[in-house]
């Protein structure tokens, strides 16, 4: 019985803190590929969010032939979450061919943002904020998707 409980109160806890629609988002700030620092501000519009491989792909692919700034033009960050990524991997080989891409990513290394906004793993999860508040929240699977919906920010 007292397993069960135990389960339960875990269970409420993990559904307590997902985000809902018209909530603020709690404020953190995170380096990039560069080591340089982005905190979240009132004037973000999306939050790009990966919380495995298969979602940064997605953000790759969608962004292939964009221009440095497109992201920033849109008033839009991406978040990748690479906290299982062994770090020799990641220092070695994941951040220095992530210094090569014409998008900043805004890297995750301990899941302590990625894990504020639950998803799937193998998806992007796109949250719409308007000066801090969550007003939409979708997933892309599809980069043509991601790409078309990118494009319809105004820049």
């Amino acid at each position: 019985m007292r397993i069960c409980v135990g389960l339960l109160l875990c269970l409420l806890t993990s559904f307590s803190q997902a985000l809902e629609v018209g909530e603020r988002l709690a404020p953190w700030t995170l380096l990039d590929q560069f080591d340089q620092p982005y905190s979240l501000d009132e004037g973000l519009k999306v939050l790009l969010v990966a919380r495995g491989m298969d979602g940064g792909k997605l953000v790759k692919s969608a962004l292939e032939g964009q221009p440095k700034g497109y992201l920033e033009a849109r008033n839009t960050v991406f978040v990748a979450d690479i906290s299982r990524m062994p770090s020799l991997v990641s220092s070695l080989f994941a951040v220095p061919a992530m210094q090569d891409y014409n998008y900043r990513v805004l890297l995750d290394r301990e899941s302590r943002v990625a894990s504020r906004y639950p998803g799937d793993e193998s998806s992007v999860l796109w949250l719409q904020l308007d000066h801090g508040r969550l007003t939409d929240r979708k997933e892309f699977r599809d980069a043509v998707d991601l790409r078309t919906a990118l494009e319809s920010l105004v820049p």
